[in-house]
């Protein structure tokens, strides 16, 4: 079993490894720009935030705590060790404009078993901020990066080898957003706005099960790791989920909207290619790669993320309702999970779609 003093005495090895790749720069000019604290909120919710801005660049500050911690994962109460930033699945969204700074601490509680770090797909050099970030327990780091590409990027744990793909299918992942200073704008330089956001995570499970067939419990993520590696060397999740678990975004907990607003959905995954739809809706301007320096495709049914990327669509709700938004690989969205609710509230438009007929028994000759 992998106890605690391998993990930490492989964290030093990886460690020195990792010190030889990138160095702090001695060039500290961007301390003397205005600084800007703020307050990260679980998903699928996100910060406020400005979506343009005529401010100059500033530091943008934020913290994520390292939690690991037992999460359940379904209605039937199957338990997971999860490894997450501030403690969901995934980590919070966070929102800078272009040509900003951010200044990020990374907090690795001295309760975690594991030492962890950051790669953050919208840095650049040094892995992503992971060659600076690896923090053991007990330990603490500050990086800061130029957010020089506008786009929504994912990030996540990388502590290297075969730590990297067992933490971030363990939860280890969120998403960052870059907008541009001047914000969205559509193929033709239109600006485009959003009344409300959600971020949506989704996370492939890959949850043990004993000889019965039951799922397995563990008292802490580094007794789960080598059986968890055997079921994630097959490829084949157990469980694909939105934000931590099956339902998460359904029920009491479904995102909400009304007739006339337009809605950015933010969608991740860091590990595998996803493909949302939404049932009776469309992605009026989609950024399928995430970029917001491309055109947004228009009036797309399904759109394709990348496995280790993020999207963007956006669109306006036109009727009332409850839509399901889900990957329409539909096996993996509703055998397997990966399905939320929209709830829309306003007046339904017949000239949009409209019941001709009510059901009624077929006609029978005799009935003309």
């Amino acid at each position: 079993m992998m106890t605690r003093r391998d993990i930490l005495l492989g964290a030093v090895v990886i460690t020195l490894t990792l010190s030889v790749l990138a160095k702090p720069s001695a060039a500290d000019d961007a301390t003397k720009l205005q600084r800007q604290s703020i307050d990260l909120i679980a998903p699928p919710f996100v910060h406020p935030h400005e979506q343009t801005t005529k401010d100059a660049p500033k530091i943008v500050e934020f913290k994520l705590v390292v939690h690991e911690k037992e999460i359940v994962i379904d209605e039937e109460g199957t338990k997971f060790q999860a490894m997450t930033f501030n403690g969901s699945i995934p980590g919070p969204m966070m929102v800078v404009h272009q040509g900003d700074y951010v200044e990020l601490t990374l907090v690795n509680p001295a309760s975690n078993t594991m030492p962890h770090n950051i790669d953050l797909h919208a840095a650049t050099g040094g892995l992503g901020g992971g060659a600076l970030t690896l923090v053991n327990p007990g330990e603490q780091v500050v990086l800061r990066f130029k957010a020089d590409r506008a786009g929504v990027f994912v990030y996540h744990c990388a502590p290297g080898g075969t730590m990297i793909p067992w933490h971030v299918v363990s939860g280890m992942n969120g998403a960052i957003m870059v907008l541009p200073r001047d914000g969205l704008k559509d193929g033709s330089g239109k600006p485009l706005h959003y009344d409300r956001i959600y971020y949506i995570g989704e996370q492939d499970l890959y949850v043990p099960k004993d000889e019965q067939g039951n799922y397995k419990t563990y008292g802490s993520p580094a007794e789960a790791y080598f059986d968890t590696r055997e079921v994630m060397r097959k490829l084949i999740p157990t469980h694909l989920v939105f934000n931590g678990r099956v339902g998460a975004l359904t029920g009491d907990h479904a995102m909400t909207a009304k007739v006339g607003a337009t809605v950015l959905i933010v969608h991740s995954q860091a590990n595998r290619d996803t493909r949302p739809h939404l049932i009776g809706g469309h992605g009026d301007y989609v950024w399928e790669t995430g970029k917001f320096s491309n055109a947004p495709e228009t009036n797309l049914e399904t759109w394709f993320i990348r496995g280790g990327s993020a999207g963007a669509a956006l669109y306006t709700f036109k009727q009332p309702g409850l839509y399901t938004y889900l990957n329409h690989n539909l096996i993996e969205g509703v055998e397997l999970g990966a399905s939320a609710n929209f709830k829309v509230d306003g007046k339904w438009n017949d000239d949009l779609m409209t019941q001709v007929k009510a059901p009624a028994p077929i006609p029978t000759a005799s009935s003309n």
